[in-house]
Order: C-alpha cells, then sequence, then structure tokens
C-alpha cells in the first residue's frame, strides 16, 4: 500500500481503538464517558499515569489488550508518518535533480518569464508547437502547478542574474518577459541583455510611453497586449473575413493551413535560386508571402524571378505537413516528397 493509504488506515483503527477502549470501561467497569474516554487516552498514550478507578479483574485484563494493541496502531501510524515524510522528500529532491538535468540539456529554448494571463498563454501556445521553453516563477503555487503540468521551470525572481542562468538564458534562443509590474520587464530586460547581448527578447508593455524604455533597455521587440487586443476587436468589426483567415492560419489548432517563417540556411539547395527554378510552390503548393532578407528589408508578394539568399526568412502559407519538408531543405536536409 501507498504510504498515504497506510497513514489514513492507522488512523482509523486509531480512532476506532478509542471509541472501542471508552466503551469497554463503561461496559466492564460502569465509568461515566469521560472517565472512560480519560482512562483511554492515557492508556493508549502510555503516560503512566493511576487509573481514574481501581480496575477490576475483567479490567485489567482489558487495559492490557488495549496497551498491547493501541501501541502496536500507534507505532504503524508514525511509522507510516515518517514513511510519507522521508520518500516525499526523497523523491521532491530526485524530482529537482531530474528537471536541472533537463533544464541543462536544452539549448536554443525560451524562456518565459512570468506565468500569468498573458505567460499562460504563451506557454500553451509553445506547448502545442512543440516549442522547447522553461518558465521563470517566483511563486511556489505556481511552481507546484508547473510541475504538476510537467513543464520545465526555475523557481525564483526573474530579476536575478543567477535565477537567468540556472534557466539556461546563455544557451538560450529567446526570452518573454510578461510578469505584470513594468519596472520588472525592464529590469528583466535588462538584465537578460546583459547576461547575452545576442539574446531575442520580446517584452510586454502595459503602460503608455514604456515601449521606448523597453527598447532602451535592450528589447527586440516590444508589444502591448491592450493594445493589440483593441486592434483585434475593431479589425472583427471592420474586416470580419480577414480576422477569420488569420485564426485560420495562425491558429495552433489548425490542421488545413498555417501561416510560418522558415529560415534558409547557407548549405541549403534553395540558396542562389529564384522561387520559379526552386519550385516551391508546384512541389509542394506553398505560398511565398513575402521573404525578409537578411539586410531586415522585408520583400511581400516577391516576383517569381527573386533570388533566395542565405539567412533569407521565407514568410509562408501552406499545410503542415508540406511546411516540414519544405523546413528540411531550408535547413539543408533531403525532403521526404
Amino acid at each position: 500500500m501507498r504510504p498515504v493509504r497506510n497513514l489514513r488506515v492507522s488512523l482509523l483503527i486509531l480512532v476506532l481503538t478509542l471509541g472501542l477502549g471508552t466503551a469497554g470501561y463503561i461496559v466492564l467497569e460502569g465509568w461515566d464517558f469521560l472517565d472512560a474516554l480519560y482512562m483511554t487516552v492515557i492508556t493508549l498514550a502510555t503516560v503512566g499515569y493511576k487509573e481514574v478507578h481501581d480496575l477490576s479483574t475483567n479490567g485489567k485484563l482489558f487495559t492490557i489488550g488495549l496497551i498491547l494493541f493501541g501501541v502496536a496502531t500507534i507505532a504503524y501510524a508514525f511509522g507510516s508518518l515518517l514513511q510519507l515524510m522521508v520518500e516525499g522528500q526523497i523523491l521532491r529532491i530526485l524530482g529537482r535533480r531530474k528537471l536541472e538535468k533537463r533544464i541543462n540539456q536544452l539549448e536554443g529554448h525560451y524562456i518565459v518569464c512570468g506565468y500569468g494571463r498573458i505567460g499562460t498563454l504563451v506557454s500553451q501556445e509553445f506547448l502545442s508547437r512543440p516549442v522547447a521553453f522553461i518558465v521563470v516563477e517566483r511563486d511556489p503555487v505556481i511552481c507546484e502547478r508547473l510541475a504538476k503540468e510537467k513543464i520545465l521551470f526555475v523557481q525564483g525572481d526573474a530579476t536575478d542574474d543567477d535565477t537567468l542562468i540556472q534557466a539556461g538564458i546563455l544557451r538560450a534562443k529567446g526570452l518573454i518577459t510578461a510578469v505584470t509590474s513594468e519596472s520588472a520587464n525592464v529590469y528583466i530586460t535588462l538584465t537578460a541583455r546583459g547576461l547575452n547581448p545576442d539574446l531575442f527578447i520580446l517584452a510586454r508593455s502595459v503602460e503608455e510611453g514604456s515601449e521606448i524604455k523597453l527598447k532602451r533597455a535592450g528589447a527586440t521587440k516590444v508589444i502591448s497586449p491592450y493594445r493589440i487586443g483593441a486592434n483585434r476587436m475593431a479589425w472583427a468589426v471592420l474586416r470580419p473575413s480577414v480576422v477569420d483567415f488569420i485564426d485560420i492560419a495562425i491558429g495552433s489548432e489548425s490542421l488545413e493551413l498555417q501561416l510560418e517563417e522558415i529560415r534558409v540556411a547557407p548549405n541549403s539547395s534553395l540558396v542562389a535560386r529564384t522561387l520559379i527554378s526552386a519550385g516551391i510552390r508546384r512541389a509542394w503548393g506553398i505560398m511565398i508571402i513575402a521573404i525578409k532578407k537578411s539586410s531586415g528589408a522585408m520583400l511581400f508578394n516577391p516576383e517569381s524571378s527573386t533570388t533566395i539568399d542565405a539567412e533569407d526568412i521565407l514568410i509562408i502559407l501552406g499545410k503542415p505537413p508540406d511546411i516540414r519538408n519544405l523546413e528540411k531543405v531550408a535547413c539543408g536536409e533531403s525532403s521526404d516528397a
């Protein structure tokens, strides 16, 4: 049996023994309830107090049996409690070491600072892809929930260097700071940029005018959830069909079409080829919506004669299986097609 069940059973037996002992003294000795209960308690506790009243022969035999059974029950309950505490502590230590080992093995992952409403939604989106990520959260209650959901996390303050290093910021690809405090977001951004100058940092902006401060602190991109929400609501009224299309293209549950971006590796067979010669649309039915050049220039609806260069980012729209094939080609591998 499990330790928790052992403890529950032993406590139940102890309560029944207490009740049985009280009833026994009432029946055998004719004592009132309080005297019988007091005698039962001091007998089970083996404290050595004098009997409430003189015992008869039957009462003495009953007390001997009560002591033997009661002491065994208490010892069993104490052993179950000790086992529960020791095993729980051992499991907690082993679980933490296993978690730390998994975190140390990650590379090119994302760090989500804060598991509030925004952090939770970001994490759910990462899980649906799936994308490797770690949550940094200081609330122990939320950390327990993350452990139950088997989400990698580091308990601590995201503004602290050691916490971010423990989360693998030196090996991370990006960081999302989504805590509710605006000053904390700025401080986390400063700390993260100082630890990893090449890190992609996405910061949440709440207050008006904080976007400039976050960018000065080192944020790569700043997003205001309230502004995005307001724009989305206006678009849903003014351009409902466009919103429906976007929901289908970028929704994590979409099985038909997905809007993705793919980086072209230097060793890819796509390098130095035009869009028409690469045959991306002909081979997989994927639409090239835009190409972001390494210089940062964005080419929307590129011509078929546009040349694909190394480190270009292709903004594409297509079916998930076809997108996976194109990703392999863009990374320098051979596709399944």
